[in-house]
């Protein structure tokens, strides 16, 4: 029996500190291919149970098994597989030119590269994006230019944004990657609203929200879950779990649920659980999401099992917080590696094509570098023109906007 005397106040602790032995023996993972595909249109009360398990197509070997898998061709595979290699490649320049001095800040997606790689590959064009700021490879696997994202990073004189946002931050309505917010959570709603009136207007054109883990603590999370299931809104509903927040271990903002995907149960929304690290599995189950968006069934709940290997940002350091070998530990391994083992397991590549394509890839990158760089830097070069600041913020601009840019000189 309970006892029933002083009250003691419960704070969530991760398994291991900084110092101890990495352990993930809490992450139940099951066998790939056992988890079953429903209808599109199924009653999300008979499927309640998909939000505590995890959906595989990769097993140990690289096969591909099970009732999730055979959606995608070779040339898919091969062409997913250099996205998720070229946006590696991206992050890791980048993280050298804000140590560099050349940037201010910077987010890598070390380790996350399947998530928005293969999610984009499962939308249609005029589809929007309502992201956070580590889903760079949605823009990566639509074909959006290199040049112009470190542009943005740059700050300099390209800038798309023309130096009114934040390193990473980027935004491309053509590309279906709405602007992104500094505020954590505030897109999850505005996602909703976005599909509802996507609906409202008889439009075919359906919404994704991102969220972390630890943002899914955020009241404008549990708001969208209100509105997307009262009104059955066209979006699907992703929540990244890469483990770890800033410096706060997933448990934090979890609660008592179990898992992020248990979120979902208590407003009616079908919720589901993949593999973060599979990037067939991830494809599939986006398309899953996106059809029944599409047929007006309704949104769907999506949790990516994955992990962070980085830092949270080039201003953190994860070393303080978890283990150094955690990364090493993890038990979904690299997707990268694994997508790279499946198609030679399928002879569709070898070591040295992959070697090679290392190499191309590297070569690519560092051109857009180049190029981005000789418009200017952080410290160095061309920058947004200061008359920028006034234009696009009005359609007729205000007396007193004319004055001050006048007192400027621009």
């Amino acid at each position: 029996m309970a006892d029933a005397g002083m009250l003691r106040f419960h704070v969530p602790e991760p398994e291991v500190r900084p110092g101890g032995t990495p352990d993930f023996s809490n992450v139940t993972i099951p066998k790939a291919g056992s988890v079953p595909r429903p209808e599109i249109d199924v009653d999300p009360r008979t499927i309640r149970d998909m939000a505590f398990s995890i959906i595989r197509v990769l097993n140990r070997a690289g096969e591909a098994v099970g009732p999730w898998a055979g959606l995608l061709s070779d040339e898919e595979l091969l062409q997913g597989l250099r996205h998720m290699m070229t946006l590696r490649t991206f992050d890791a320049r980048m993280q050298m030119a804000q140590r560099q001095g050349k940037t201010s800040f910077y987010m890598q997606h070390l380790g996350e590269e399947a998530v928005s790689c293969a999610f984009r590959k499962a939308l249609q064009p005029g589809d929007m994006n309502f992201p956070t700021y580590r889903q760079a490879g949605l823009l990566i696997a639509d074909g959006y230019p290199m040049v112009s994202m470190m542009n943005q990073i740059y700050s300099n004189e390209a800038d798309p944004l023309k130096g009114r946002q934040l390193p990473v931050m980027y935004s491309s309505k053509e590309h279906g990657f709405f602007s992104i917010s500094g505020n954590l959570a505030t897109q999850y709603i505005q996602a909703v609203g976005w599909a509802m009136a996507s609906a409202i207007s008889n439009d075919s054109r359906i919404a994704a929200a991102w969220i972390g883990d630890g943002s899914t603590a955020e009241s404008d999370f549990h708001a969208a879950l209100v509105f997307a299931s009262t009104y059955k809104a066209p979006v699907v509903l992703n929540v990244v779990n890469n483990q770890w927040a800033i410096s706060t271990f997933q448990g934090i903002a979890r609660g008592g649920s179990g898992t992020f995907a248990a979120r979902g149960l208590g407003f009616g929304i079908p919720s589901l659980r993949v593999d973060g690290n599979d990037y067939l599995a991830v494809h599939a189950v986006a398309k899953w999401a996106v059809e029944r968006a599409r047929r007006n069934l309704g949104p769907t709940l999506v949790e990516y099992v994955t992990y962070r290997v980085g830092a949270h940002s080039t201003s953190d350091d994860p070393s303080a917080y978890r283990p150094k070998a955690e990364s090493d530990a993890w038990p979904l391994g690299d997707p990268v590696i694994r997508l790279k083992n499946h198609l030679i397991q399928k002879g569709a590549w070898s070591e040295d094509r992959h070697t090679q394509a290392e190499a191309e890839i590297l070569e690519t990158v560092i051109a857009a570098q180049k190029e981005a760089e000789s418009h200017g830097t952080l410290h160095a070069g061309g920058k947004p023109s200061t008359r920028d600041m006034f234009e696009g913020v009005y359609a007729e601009m205000p007396p007193h906007l004319r004055r001050q840019r006048q007192q400027a000189g621009v």
